[in-house]
């Protein structure tokens, strides 16, 4: 079964609130978020020395080169063990840089035992110019221990200058065609079935291979590790983003759930500061999802070279800009008149026994359901914004 947590615990759940247990059931709602939540996902990155496995580990990671905590990069080889390395807003999520197999004594088998093979979720095997034997070594055994594995060819960017300075009658879609044609004509000399490469410049991922990759890793991978995957990407495309508010959106009902059996706890604004609470916890990920944190915002123009306030005055919304409070999320609720309207309705029926508390809480459901969508759509309406400001395009549209 692709997901081990959604059968038995969406049954639990399920049968808990058919008995009208609100606690149970919110009980089992928590206990899925924090699972769905810290999912572990391992990636590993391989291939020979200098081929730019280290800027790759941080281009995902959305760090540049210069960063403190970016994966040393160099034309020799720097990484001579492996090394892990956390995603910033993810730490669930973990790049791992591995030494290229021409670095070690090791062949290809006792290689990836030596390197722990058995906990990553797929390799990506990266070169510069073209796949050599110990690539394709790597990669058959990979396949025979049952794991995925992917072809990168990397530094695009330098082979499409070094054309277009020698050649007169330069064509980039030309040049991409013949490179991953040799690529894959290499590969399959060397015994390697069907061969996929996925050309990137790490320094531009939005350009050229890496959303294919994306889509390539978001079909093969396990069900419950794709929204995973998905949340640590960087916005390489408003598609990516489109995607991340639908995962996102995908959760409110769980998160509404737990505030309507909240809602049942007979305390005058008991729920009102319940829900807010459990919004400011939400939106924070959304924020953080879609990287309009402030360290985010900072990498992001370390890395593209466009000016931080450039990139914050295109966002609108005060969830990015401002720290988000149990009070701050109370004021933007209260600018809505269907919530107010809702808020002050859970609070009366509050006050009528046994009745009012079950209609307390579907009010409260409706209250936070109708916020978290709200404040959801705001973020990732930014996010746009700042994407498109980031690569110099119309930010209006």
């Amino acid at each position: 079964m692709d997901n081990p947590l959604d059968s038995s615990m969406a049954e639990e759940i399920k049968e808990a609130l058919e008995n009208n247990d609100q606690a149970l059931a919110a009980s089992r709602i928590q206990k899925y978020l924090e699972k769905v939540n810290n999912i572990p996902l391992n990636i590993a990155i391989t291939g020979e020395s200098g081929s730019g496995k280290s800027s790759f580990v941080n281009a995902f990671r959305g760090i540049d080169n210069r960063d403190e905590r970016a994966a040393p990069t160099g034309c020799v080889e720097t990484t001579m063990e492996v090394k892990d390395y956390h995603h910033p807003n993810y730490p669930n999520v973990t790049i791992w840089d591995l030494p290229g197999i021409g670095t070690t004594n090791f062949p290809a088998d006792k290689y990836l035992r030596h390197v722990g093979f058995e906990k990553f979720d797929f390799f990506v095997i990266i070169s510069d110019t073209r796949f050599r034997e110990n690539d394709v070594k790597l990669a058959l055994e990979i396949r025979k221990m049952g794991k995925k594995f992917y072809f990168v060819r990397s530094k695009i960017d330098n082979d499409l200058q070094a054309e277009k300075r020698s050649r007169r009658d330069f064509n980039e879609e030309t040049t991409l065609a013949q490179i991953r044609e040799n690529c894959i004509q290499g590969l399959q000399k060397q015994g390697v079935e069907s061969p996929q490469v996925f050309l990137l410049s790490s320094f531009d991922l939005h350009l050229h291979d890496f959303p294919l990759l994306h889509e390539t890793l978001e079909k093969e991978l396990p069900a419950h590790k794709r929204d995973v995957l998905l949340l640590a990407m960087p916005n390489i495309s408003l598609e990516i983003i489109k995607k991340k508010r639908e995962a996102f959106r995908g959760q409110i009902t769980f998160y509404s759930f737990l505030s309507a059996a909240g809602a049942v706890v007979p305390v005058p604004g008991f729920s009102v500061a319940l829900d807010a609470g459990l919004m400011v916890t939400v939106v924070k990920k959304y924020r953080d999802g879609f990287g309009l944190d402030n360290e985010s915002l900072q990498r992001l123009s370390d890395s593209t070279g466009v000016p931080l306030k450039d990139l914050m005055a295109v966002i609108k919304s005060p969830l990015a800009l401002q720290n988000i409070s149990p009070g701050l999320i109370l004021r933007m609720l209260t600018q809505c008149a269907a919530i107010t309207a809702l808020m002050t309705a859970e609070e009366g029926f509050r006050l009528i026994p046994i009745l009012g508390a079950v209609v307390s809480a579907g009010l409260s459901f409706l209250v936070t359901q109708k916020g978290l969508n709200i404040f959801l759509d705001m973020l990732a309406e930014d996010a746009q914004r700042v994407f498109k400001k980031a690569l110099g395009l119309d930010t209006s549209v």
